[in-house]
């Protein structure tokens, strides 16, 4: 198999054919010599808005193929194809006389245990919230109550916080052993649809995500894994340094020798019992701010221009500023044609996140707009930062009495409440029009306030003044970091710190990676 990279296809001509017929210009072939054509990553060329390209890089297969290479050596963007399997290496020799339990129903822990399940390994699963159907009953009855179920709700529950979200699935991990790959293989499997294979931008929407986290459960069952939802961890037991069993609801024990920590960032009761239990952990940095809300139209015409803004879907932005004082702004979980969401999970605090369905067409982009912030903020005692999120939280509940506060941007820089212009809120659960420059700390507002033009240089009508903020944005990634080992064992051993919430990913690839790594290092220790 060959591989050719940097086959340009213009949008309007975009077809398999037409990819063929590139290659054979490329390589100097007839197309008819082409075979087994397979998309391995497709992005866009918008530079030229009057003229915007499909990129392609693929796989496929010529006769002659040391010929075909020898013949266009010059051609840098053709090579021999990698291998794109994925290769679980089952190497362990200890026996498992216990359980393996895996904490956390969200990517990092589904992944964790399917690979498992693959490779003939039996884990339990736990969960402290409900399965999807029940979980999303609660999430609406919050949304149009505002009554709130600190157990099931946007954070908490099958599927993790990415349920409830865009389903993003781009990431910046290399991925040169093909786990991220077979992370996409499983989702497909279980019914995403199949372009997040290529895309560069690849998502599966809140809607179609829940339906596939489902059939993950189920595959999950059928290949003798057991999940037990409305089972929170407890407690964790510890024999000479190393885990022996784990307590659930305050009343349970399951034996275990690996025991999994793939729980969300915002487990913050589980963070505070770990701690307790002298698992080692250290604050981290991450970041707060709000949440911008534009027209879709006017995203998509600034990225892909009047010709293609129709043509192209719902368009994606990243955006990054360091402000005078070097502090970091950046956008983050750009929801194209989403919604904003109350995804709060403690009474008496507000916290907000996107979300968007797979087909993206609420009319609205809205995106995180979030500051850097490190222990010279929030303080060096461990949960500082927790603290930080937590006040930040209280202030936006009670300034919008519960519900999502809401500002135009003109009334943001000039530090009063004045009324919607063209842009309205689209929004899951109810808001209220407030002056976010009460909630934020000033080297947060300002901070945003000077990165704002910037952003407007970049994508024209981003600091118009009828944009809208919402607050606030503070589950943003874990604010500590359980440590670990090369072995991927905390200082207990036989337990293994994984994903988001522990500080070691940012997203629902990410932790699908973590999760499949803490997999295998499970797989070469336990014979199964």
């Amino acid at each position: 198999m060959l591989n050719l990279k940097q086959i340009k296809i213009r949008v309007e001509d975009d077809c398999l054919e037409e990819i063929k017929n590139s290659i054979s210009k490329k390589i100097k072939i007839d197309s008819s010599q082409i075979n087994d054509l397979t998309i391995i990553k497709r992005s866009i060329d918008a530079r030229d808005k009057k003229q915007i390209y499909f990129i392609y890089e693929c796989n496929f297969s010529v006769k002659n193929e040391e010929k075909i290479l020898k013949n266009n050596r010059k051609n840098s963007n053709l090579s021999i194809s990698k291998s794109l399997s994925y290769n679980f290496q089952k190497t362990g020799t200890l026996e498992l006389n216990k359980n393996i339990v895996i904490v956390g129903c969200g990517p990092a822990g589904l992944f964790c245990s399917y690979v498992l399940l693959e490779n003939g390994y039996k884990p339990i699963i736990i969960e402290r919230g409900k399965e999807i159907d029940e979980r999303v009953i609660d999430v609406e009855e919050f949304w149009n109550n505002n009554k709130l179920d600190t157990e099931s709700n946007v954070l908490f529950g099958e599927g993790g916080a990415g349920t409830f979200s865009d389903g993003k699935l781009n990431t910046l991990v290399k991925d040169e052993f093909n786990r991220g790959r077979h992370a996409f293989e499983i989702f497909v499997e279980n019914g995403a649809p199949s372009e997040i294979m290529y895309d560069f931008k690849p998502h599966i929407g809140t809607d179609k995500l829940r339906e596939v986290i489902k059939n993950m459960r189920e595959k999950t069952i059928s290949m003798g894994g057991e999940i037990r939802f409305n089972t929170c961890l407890t407690d964790i037991i510890i024999d000479n340094n190393k885990v022996s069993k784990i307590e659930v609801n305050d009343s349970e024990f399951i034996d275990c020798d690996a025991l999994v920590l793939a729980i969300g960032h915002s487990a913050r009761d589980t963070f505070k019992m770990l701690h307790e239990k002298g698992i080692v952990m250290q604050n981290k940095p991450f970041a707060v701010g709000v949440r911008v809300e534009h027209s879709q139209n006017m995203i998509n015409e600034s990225q892909y221009g009047i010709k293609y803004k129709d043509i192209l879907g719902p368009a994606n932005y990243k955006l990054t500023y360091q402000t005078k004082r070097k502090r970091g702004v950046y956008s983050f979980c750009m929801c194209p044609g989403g919604y904003v969401v109350n995804s709060s999970s403690e009474e008496g605090m507000l916290s907000i996140n996107g979300m968007s369905n797979y087909k993206r067409d609420s009319g609205f982009s809205n995106s995180a707009i979030i500051v850097t912030v490190n222990e010279k903020d929030y303080g060096s005692r461990l949960f500082d930062g927790v603290k930080f999120q937590r006040d930040l939280e209280k202030k936006a509940y009670e300034l919008g009495k519960g519900k999502i506060p809401v500002q135009t941007l003109d009334g943001f820089y000039k530090n009063k409440v004045l009324p919607f212009g063209d842009i309205k809120p689209c929004t899951k659960g109810s808001f209220t029009l407030s002056n976010l420059n009460d909630i934020l700390p000033e080297c947060i507002s300002s901070s945003i306030k000077e990165a704002m033009p910037e952003f407007d240089k970049k994508i024209k009508g981003f600091n118009n003044g009828d944009t809208l903020l919402f607050g606030v944005e503070t589950r943003t990634s874990s604010p500590v970091k359980i440590l670990r080992d090369e072995n991927f064992n905390s200082n207990i051993t036989g337990i293994y710190p994984c994903g988001e919430g522990c500080g070691y990913a940012g997203g629902i690839t990410s932790a699908a990676i973590d999760g499949i790594k803490v997999a295998e290092q499970i797989g070469k220790l336990y014979k199964n």
